[in-house]
């Protein structure tokens, strides 16, 4: 369960290292599903055998998929106390750096860069997000990814 922190503690976590996300397996079972969910079925995600002729050698992650389990890894990171409802407003840049292949486990390292608390009601967080694929030195993307916490009424 992630830890619960004030506004002031979070204000002391910008320019700072959040943490690190456990490992998640990208299957092929994972990619196939997300494969049919966005319809996209590029033999490169799919189809194992023809992938082995590319110079991955094998099927790889949709970038999407990696950037969607950013989703999953941030749900461990500190949170605010008193939030009625978190939402994406958005990334101020995503770089797919290197393709994950099928099989392999990534996690996610995020850092606070920004905390903006200009408009009552809500605060806007700027985190700087790395995601890893374990052995490898090269990360699966970078992104700067912007997100909205609304706060509830004991704020």
């Amino acid at each position: 369960m992630a830890q619960t922190l004030t506004l002031e503690e979070m204000r002391a976590l910008v320019g700072k290292k959040m943490g690190t996300s456990s490992w998640f397996t990208i299957d092929q079972k994972r990619i196939d599903a997300f494969a049919d969910v966005t319809e996209d079925w590029q033999f490169i995600h799919v189809d194992p055998e023809a992938a082995k002729e590319t110079p991955f050698g094998t099927t790889i992650a949709h970038g999407f998929l990696t950037l969607s389990m950013l989703s999953a890894m941030v749900y461990e990171m500190p949170v605010l106390e008193n939030v009625a409802m978190g939402v994406n407003y958005g990334f101020d840049k995503v770089r797919f750096l290197s393709p994950v292949p099928a099989g392999a486990r990534i996690r996610g390292h995020f850092t606070l860069t920004a905390l903006d608390e200009s408009k009552p009601g809500f605060v806007t967080s700027h985190t700087s997000v790395e995601v890893e694929i374990e052995g490898q030195d090269k990360p699966a993307l970078a992104a700067e990814w912007i997100g909205r916490r609304y706060f509830g009424e004991e704020a």
